[in-house]
């Protein structure tokens, strides 16, 4: 009998912290978690605090511009690096996001990272009644974490991470999107460990959810 084939996870890490990060200590937790509920997954991780994506420049949006006949987008240089992460996405069963919250959104690597993916003809086509992700949705988990309580009645800093990356995220067509914040207000281990143990219950509960609504349609864990 054929073995069924393994998921694929794709990990994109954005903190500058390297493995004090607490987002992505957290984002490992998620990932051994998926591991342990099925069968193991093949996991990709791309790491934009070590390997950051290039920014959007004059030769990239010169390409864009290309007419149908005059030369294959897709085959443009400019676009050679917005291809990869693109195929990267699209081959991904499962997406993790770790990220930390910089000034209240995302950091510049994830930005850039989202400007090369984020790609009009390619992940979205434009109509009238607005813009059409072209990308099949895919569970998408979102592990960012800030200095700062950003919810609730104690929140002292505004939050413009979590709406932008939901709006983004849909709009190439990914809108099963789930949200962790973790606040890391105090650098004691005590105060990590409990959220970490938070972020671990909070994984069981939507895990466990998940695979009680899944269909033939959905990958499994």
């Amino acid at each position: 009998m054929k073995a069924a084939p393994k998921a694929t996870i794709l990990l994109i890490e954005c903190s500058p912290r390297g493995a004090a990060s607490c987002s992505r200590l957290v984002a490992q937790d998620l990932l051994a978690r998926l591991q342990a509920v099925d069968r193991p997954a093949r996991v990709v991780r791309r790491d934009l605090a070590a390997d950051p994506p290039p920014f959007v420049d004059a030769a990239f949006a010169a390409s864009l511009s290309l007419r149908r006949g005059e030369s294959p987008a897709r085959e443009a240089p400019a676009l050679a690096c917005s291809e990869a992460l693109i195929a990267e996405l699209e081959a991904a069963d499962i997406l993790i996001l770790s990220t930390p919250m910089h000034n209240f959104t995302v950091p510049a690597v994830l930005k850039a990272w989202i400007d090369q993916v984020v790609r009009i003809q390619r992940s979205f086509r434009s109509t009238p009644e607005g813009k059409v992700g072209l990308l099949r949705d895919r569970p998408t988990f979102v592990i960012s974490a800030s200095g700062g309580l950003i919810a609730g009645p104690a929140a002292r800093q505004p939050d413009f991470l979590t709406p932008y990356l939901r709006t983004i995220l849909a709009t190439i067509g990914l809108r099963d999107v789930s949200f962790l914040h973790l606040t890391i207000s105090s650098r004691e281990p005590q105060a990590f460990e409990c959220e970490r143990q938070r972020a671990r219950a909070w994984f069981d509960e939507r895990l466990i959810s998940d695979r009680a609504m899944s269909t033939d349609t959905r990958p499994s864990y």
